[in-house]
């Protein structure tokens, strides 16, 4: 095998061969430096990193029995570096090589290794006459191209077939440093619900399916539609007229798996045309454009949607940012609105982070585009709303998602007789009026859905109970049923952030050596927020903390104090002065323009969500109307004092069961008659 032909590899790819943490190679590479099979030294350095003969490896791994690989030396090449070429092409250009000979292996199913650059370039003008997705690649390697088909033929021996050679390529970009391939990946998860609801609206429209990405460089979601489409029915697969390399790639990868997919034109401006019942699949920022900022976001979405019939459906994932969320530029929130209004956005679906591999801190959303309804008047149009923030896309929630996404698509009695799990309709002029999110009417936490009549009745017979089931009588009540409908309406924390309702302060980063456990400046940390009864007191003294923390901040009286993880909880700290620990952090109502925002309540919100909601920021807050905020805090306050009697009655019990239980067991104590005067003492026995 020629040096450019050399299968390279590093130690993170041996583990990856192997089947093996990254440190194991390093502890068999150091170990067996002494014995009779030395791990093999290295072949070459790139960039200060060293490279491995991937053969060499794979055979060490065969003679020592090392990892969990058995196939070890046939799969060698699929986790082997792209070769660097005789004109020394770089690794995108070597990836765009590999991928046009994979492709023309698949057409040809010609072993391509033997053949000659000249031969080579002979078999691409016979497949890509017009180059529409594979000759230039391959011209382009000059007189590497011999060995770079080399290796192309070990890597489909390798990966057992061509497409799934051309499937491992790609599922390396991160692997390999591919920036420009990975920046926009999805995980999974994201591919899988977009395919299945795409499949879903296909079945709905009849006749020839034709499904259509009209954005550069997109073919994870169009390969997500032919795997979750099947042999069901014939299926016709667009893609745009793009000559730059990502949408080449993405030509070529439809080739390779037998896709026949047609072009469509796209006009410098972003319009295009498409006639007939189509379902769209489209990711923004999309792979060719991965700089997209909102308003080319939402222009690009607005080019869609204009050119769209009754016909045509529409599945869009992009940043929440963009689709759902506020605070938005100006430009790109008239943009959202006017596509609010037009009537085709159906659906609009929060979805949790980690769905964009290289942001896995950036949520995503869903936008379901379909029929207008033009007969219904503008103001009685509806949209579906739907908050998944806080949920994994597990595949239960996937499909029962898919079914709320279809359902949305049919007229008004259709929607009624569907029962959603996840959504809800919402009045469209309702979210344009709103200056929150688009999901906001879906609230994190647990509904407090009980009418005002029910929590009256509750309400009254809990009293009864109280008052009459034990010696601590509860703090005078009075209540009387209310308008089941808020008159201040929930709020994002970012939403009264922006407002200056709340302000966010940032917990203090404190060294462990200087907490004590007494006297001194009360810790408030997620100890004491996760089990505030059992938590044993921390504090640092106030000399130390000033000295040693000039920056850090103390809590006010009413401030609440809370984190995220392992799931979100949170404490009011009524008198202030505490030093709160990061990972934990504080929320601060301004005594000026509250806005409807009370310390308990806030907390009780934080500590009524789901564990897994840990995105702060979108956490929606009830809102007290001003009349009734004080007497809240004052009722609550009466029954914070009651609890805490409670709790101190309860220690104090349990403290005398312990005693009385020794006592009587170890003979110390003896249970007499409580009729018995303490003149008369008893003995056991006696009487």
């Amino acid at each position: 095998m020629t040096e450019a032909a050399a299968l390279r590899m590093t130690l993170s790819d041996v583990a990856a061969l192997a089947q093996v943490q990254r440190p194991v190679v390093s502890m068999w590479r150091k170990r067996s430096a002494g014995s009779a099979h030395p791990f093999p030294e290295p072949a070459a350095l790139e960039g200060g990193r060293e490279l491995f003969d991937a053969d060499q490896v794979a055979g060490w791994l065969e003679a020592t029995g090392r990892g969990n690989n058995p196939e070890a030396v046939n799969d060698a090449a699929a986790f082997a570096r792209m070769p660097a070429t005789a004109a020394g092409s770089v690794q995108g250009n070597t990836l765009d090589a590999l991928t046009a000979l994979l492709t023309l292996k698949a057409m040809t199913g010609t072993a391509l290794g033997p053949l000659g650059p000249a031969e080579l370039l002979d078999l691409a003008d016979e497949c890509d006459p017009d180059d529409l997705f594979l000759y230039s690649e391959l011209e382009a390697q000059g007189p590497g191209l011999a060995s770079t088909a080399a290796f192309a033929d070990r890597l489909v021996d390798s990966a057992y077939n061509a497409p799934a050679a051309f499937e491992q390529l790609l599922a390396a970009r991160f692997r390999a440093g591919l920036r420009e391939h990975s920046e926009t990946a999805l995980a999974g998860s994201a591919v899988g619900l977009i395919s299945s609801a795409a499949v879903e609206l296909a079945a709905t429209l009849g006749g020839n399916t034709v499904f259509a990405d009209s954005t550069r460089g997109g073919s994870d979601l169009l390969m997500g539609v032919v795997h979750a489409s099947g042999e069901s029915a014939p299926s016709t697969f667009l893609t745009a007229e793009d000559d730059g390399g990502a949408g080449r790639l993405v030509r070529r990868r439809l080739r390779v798996h037998g896709v026949d997919g047609g072009q469509i034109q796209v006009e410098p401006s972003g319009e295009f045309a498409l006639h007939g019942p189509v379902v769209h699949v489209a990711q923004y920022p999309s792979p060719g454009e991965p700089g997209m900022d909102a308003l080319q976001i939402l222009s690009a979405v607005e080019h869609l949607a204009l050119q769209m019939d009754d016909q045509q459906r529409a599945v869009i994932i992009a940043p929440a940012r963009v689709l759902c969320d506020v605070p938005l530029p100006a430009g790109a929130a008239g943009l959202r609105s006017g596509l609010l209004r037009t009537g085709r956005v159906r659906a609009v679906v929060r979805l949790p982070q980690g769905l964009l591999r290289s942001k896995p801190r950036e949520a995503q959303a869903l936008w379901v585009l379909g029929p207008s309804f033009a007969e219904v008047p503008i103001a009685e149009r509806w949209t579906m709303v739907a908050d998944l923030g806080a949920r994994d896309l597990t595949e239960d929630i996937s499909q029962d998602l898919v079914s709320d996404v279809v359902a949305s698509m049919g007229d008004r009695a259709t929607i009624r007789a569907h029962s959603f799990r996840f959504a809800r309709l919402v009045q469209t002029r309702v979210l344009l009026a709103s200056r929150g999110s688009l999901v906001g009417a879906q609230p994190h936490g647990p509904a407090r859905s009980a009418s005002g009549a029910d929590a009256f009745l509750r309400v009254e017979e809990l009293m009864r109970l109280l008052q009459t089931g034990g010696s601590e009588k509860p703090a005078a009540l009075a209540v009387r049923p209310g308008d089941p409908q808020p008159s201040a309406k929930p709020a994002s924390v970012q939403e009264l952030i922006a407002a200056g309702n709340l302000s966010y302060i940032k917990g203090n980063r404190l060294e462990d050596a200087d907490l004590v456990r007494k006297d001194g400046i009360r810790i408030l940390g997620p100890e004491e927020l996760l089990d505030p009864h059992s938590a044993q007191p921390r504090h640092i003294a106030l000399l130390d903390f000033a000295a040693n923390y000039p920056s850090g901040r103390l809590t006010e009286p009413g401030d609440v104090v809370f984190c995220t993880s392992p799931h979100p909880a949170a404490t009011v700290d009524a008198q202030g002065g505490s030093a709160v620990v990061f990972p934990a952090r504080m929320l601060r109502i301004d005594a000026g323009e509250p806005g409807g925002l009370l310390p308990d309540v806030v907390a009780a919100d934080i500590n009524a969500l789901p564990g897994a909601d840990k995105s702060w920021r979108q956490w929606r807050l009830n809102r007290v109307p001003d009349a009734q905020r004080r007497k809240l805090s004052q009722t609550l306050a009466g029954l914070q004092r009651d609890q805490h009697h409670t709790r101190v009655r309860l220690g104090r019990l349990e403290e005398l069961a312990t005693l009385i239980t020794d006592g009587v067991a170890g003979g110390s104590l003896i249970l007499s008659d409580p009729s018995a005067t303490l003149s008369e003492p008893q003995t056991e026995g006696t009487r």
